[in-house]
């Protein structure tokens, strides 16, 4: 659970490498791309460019190296050359990535062409979740404090937590202690410390927060069919708060790193 400072400094570059990708995918014109075609685009960055492995192909039976959940996919969703991404269209893509022994994971909502209101405040108010998440991971704080954060942020502009997926910690293994929840009570679970690092990756729903899935099988739909959207960075906890390992170039912070 806690990592030694060279540990952290190989995840850092793994991180660093799985960032360089959502960089590249930031500049990408995905309207009227075919999800298989940025999947074959990003394995092609992470074996050719990167030197890397993409560590969520051959995981658990999953034949691709990214998740790509459009609209009403909560998660898990499998890419294919029938999902053209459409105007109007919201989609996460979940990546991630092996580099010299240690595993780097990070997701992004994307904004297909012309997004209306509704959902751009979605995928927004997402985003800002994570972000109170992470800005309670210091040493001392404990999980709930973050769980609470994201919940509160999520309910007070009236949308719903997923609570049957959680971020959990990362390192040599893809999931490895402590369970991150996303919902929760200040003062409670795991204390943090040093060297621990995870992801937080909240998942917020435009209605009820009630998922529809069949057991060992992908992907997972909202049960009313309204939007969802997820954002997800790797965090290592430093001697005084948090650092965000997966940070993207020109993405700013929405707290405090130390």
């Amino acid at each position: 659970m806690i990592k030694a400072p060279d540990e952290i400094l190989r995840m850092t570059e793994a991180d660093r490498l799985l960032a360089s990708v959502f960089h590249a995918l930031d500049r990408l014109p995905m309207e009227g791309m075919s999800t298989m075609q940025i999947n074959d685009i990003v394995e092609v960055m992470i074996v050719g460019e990167l030197n890397a492995r993409p560590a969520s192909k051959g995981q658990y039976g999953f034949l691709y190296v990214l998740n790509a959940s459009i609209d009403n996919v909560v998660c898990h969703g499998m890419p294919s050359t029938d999902d053209v991404l459409r105007n109007g269209q919201i989609v996460n893509l979940d990546i991630t990535l092996e580099k010299d022994g240690y595993i780097a994971d990070s997701s992004t909502t994307y904004l297909i062409g012309e997004v209306d209101y509704a959902a751009r405040r979605l995928v927004d108010t997402t985003y800002q979740a994570m972000w109170k998440g992470i800005a309670e991971v210091r040493p001392g704080a404990r999980l709930g404090d973050v769980g609470h954060a994201i919940a509160k942020h999520a309910r007070v502009n009236g949308y719903s937590v997923v609570k049957e997926f959680c971020g959990h910690g990362i390192g040599r293994e893809m999931h490895e202690d402590p369970q991150v929840l996303h919902y929760g009570h200040r003062g409670t679970g795991v204390e943090l410390q040093e060297g621990m690092t995870f992801t937080i990756e909240p998942i917020l729903n435009q209605g009820r927060a009630a998922i529809l899935h069949q057991p060992d099988e992908w992907p997972v739909y909202t049960r009313d069919g309204k939007l969802s959207a997820q954002f997800e960075h790797t965090v290592a906890v430093t001697r005084s708060g948090v650092r965000v390992l997966t940070l993207r170039p020109g993405e700013k912070p929405l707290c405090a790193m130390t």
